[in-house]
């Protein structure tokens, strides 16, 4: 096709309201967008014209964030799994309960309670935090599971003993050993939008010896740091 023909059919198509990319690949020539422009100056464009280019503007914006975030779900799933892998080796470490012990004196003294004397208080709305302490609590001492209590804290229209039988699954303590559950009185006549939110779970453990080596660990480290300066 010579280039007046190939012009002809060019403003032709763009007097129907085709964009420029499509007019390139309707002909199947790949023509300079300013030579396109210049050929079709003068065309007067169909009303639909802008509607259609929003839609199509749109539907491309629409694919690019999808693109977009597949990418950014690939880099993050690498990312994580580089993480991981560079500190797999802090499991064996984990093994030496001194270590252990430490790592749960930490998590006890971002979590737990700091007022009182004569026992564990820890609470979370995080199964997987709640079995951490757990988990770590057992593993680090000899423990009596009857001297176990649970608190369950939710919202006001939360189906109480659906909450406690959850919480009895996650923290293996019998629902024999459960206070009353507490509902917040705030939240009356306001749903809960989080349909996923179990409530907060806090468990007390009866042991004044283990609160006090618990809160002294981090102190200890503290000021033997404060030494080495």
């Amino acid at each position: 096709m010579d280039r007046i023909k190939l012009k002809e059919k060019a403003i032709e198509l763009r007097k129907k309201g085709r964009t420029y990319l499509e007019i390139q690949k309707t002909l199947g020539v790949k023509i300079p967008k300013s030579t396109l422009s210049d050929w079709c100056s003068k065309v007067k464009l169909p009303k639909e014209y802008r509607d259609r280019i929003r839609k199509l503007i749109l539907k491309n914006a629409h694919k690019g964030r999808a693109v977009a975030l597949a990418v950014n779900r690939v880099k993050r799933k690498k990312y994580l799994k580089s993480v991981e892998n560079r500190n797999k080796h802090l499991v064996k470490s984990l093994k030496n309960k001194d270590i252990a012990k430490i790592a749960l004196a930490m998590l006890y003294l971002g979590e737990g309670g700091k007022n009182q004397r004569g026992s564990l208080m820890f609470g979370n709305s995080d199964p997987f935090v709640i079995k951490l302490f757990l988990s770590s609590l057992k593993y680090c001492y000899n423990i009596d599971r009857s001297k176990f209590r649970c608190t369950v804290m939710c919202r006001a229209d939360q189906d109480t003993k659906k909450l406690e039988r959850f919480w009895s699954r996650v923290t293996n303590v019998p629902l024999f050993q459960f206070y009353k559950t507490q509902q917040d009185a705030r939240t009356i006549g306001k749903p809960t939008k989080k349909k996923d939110y179990k409530g907060v779970c806090k468990i007390d453990y009866f042991s004044a010896d283990i609160y006090t080596e618990l809160m002294m660990i981090p102190n200890i480290i503290y000021k033997d740091k404060q030494k080495g300066r």
